[in-house]
Order: structure tokens, then C-alpha cells, then sequence
């Protein structure tokens, strides 16, 4: 397996997240071919994809479609927008792995689609979507919606840089 990474909240098909949060697309299919794009301008065959929810709101052909262009392994973590639909039906349209459920990833990675409770005496960092463009202040969140990373999947090794503790000088 090759790289690993970690991406939220594409909304892929929904032409009123446009206006929302301000992205910087004309209309729905202008924004999923870009999104399109940049997924896999960065992810190869070899790697993996967390989704952290809230992947589409197209029917089964239009995901299945879409899901069957993106290059990688996928991995969905089910968001808000997704729970009205089974793990199966996810499952069905391609992606690889299903959770109704937060994961924990390498013992310390809470990945999850909300974001989760966390207090400074927690041991985990909580990477998450949702809150589109804002931001939860402190080094235990990392808000990983499309907003904040050009609309393309985050490398996980960038981002454990990004919280690694900083040496004392």
C-alpha cells in the first residue's frame, strides 16, 4: 500500500454547498470534476483514502460514478448527510471499507466526521470534517473538510507534522 490520506465533506452533486461556503465553482458539475481532478492529481492506485463523510448527494449511479474515477482504496467514515443511507448501499457504490462509526487509526487518530470532545489531558488528535470552512482552535484538531486543502485528499504523514510536538529550543 502506498500513501495514506484523509479528506472530508466533498458534497459531491450538492449545487447549494456552493453558495454555503462560498466555493469557488459556477455550478454542481463544474465543482465534482474539479474535486475530481485534484483527488487524483494526489492520491495514486496504490494509496488510501479516509473519507471523513458527507461524500455525495447523487443517486446510486452518479456516486457509483464518481466513486469509480477516484483513484485509491476508499475508506468512508459516514457523515450527517450519508447516515440516511445503509453501509451497504456505500459499499455498493464502490468504496472499499464502511464505518457508521468514529475509528481510531494508529492508536492515536481519532477520525471521525463531527468533531469529537477532546480536553487537553486526552491523548488523541481528533482529524475531522463538518464545520466546512471554520476551525476548532487547539493542537488536538485538525479539520480536514475541502474548504481548508484546495479541495484535495491531505497527506497523513503532513498532517502528523503538522501536530507533532515542537522541540524546545
Amino acid at each position: 500500500m502506498g500513501s495514506v490520506f484523509v479528506i472530508s465533506d466533498h458534497h459531491f452533486g450538492h449545487k447549494h454547498i456552493i453558495d454555503f461556503e462560498s466555493r469557488p465553482f459556477e455550478n454542481a458539475d463544474q465543482m465534482n470534476e474539479a474535486m475530481i481532478d485534484k483527488w487524483n492529481a494526489v492520491v495514486g492506485k496504490d494509496d488510501k483514502v479516509f473519507h471523513l463523510g458527507d461524500f455525495s448527494f447523487l443517486n446510486r449511479e452518479k456516486t457509483g460514478a464518481i466513486v469509480s474515477r477516484l483513484n485509491g482504496y476508499k475508506y468512508l467514515i459516514m457523515g450527517n448527510h450519508d447516515r440516511g443511507r445503509t453501509r451497504s448501499w456505500w459499499l455498493d457504490v464502490g468504496f472499499d471499507e464502511v464505518s457508521e462509526y468514529p475509528i481510531v487509526y494508529n492508536g492515536f487518530y481519532l477520525l471521525s466526521h463531527e468533531p469529537m470532545y477532546m480536553n487537553k489531558h486526552m491523548p488523541y488528535v481528533n482529524i475531522h470534517g463538518h464545520i466546512h470552512g471554520q476551525k476548532y482552535e487547539g493542537p488536538q484538531y485538525v479539520n480536514v473538510s475541502v474548504e481548508h486543502w484546495n479541495y484535495e485528499p491531505v497527506r497523513f504523514d503532513a498532517i502528523q507534522e503538522m501536530v507533532a510536538p515542537k522541540e524546545e529550543q
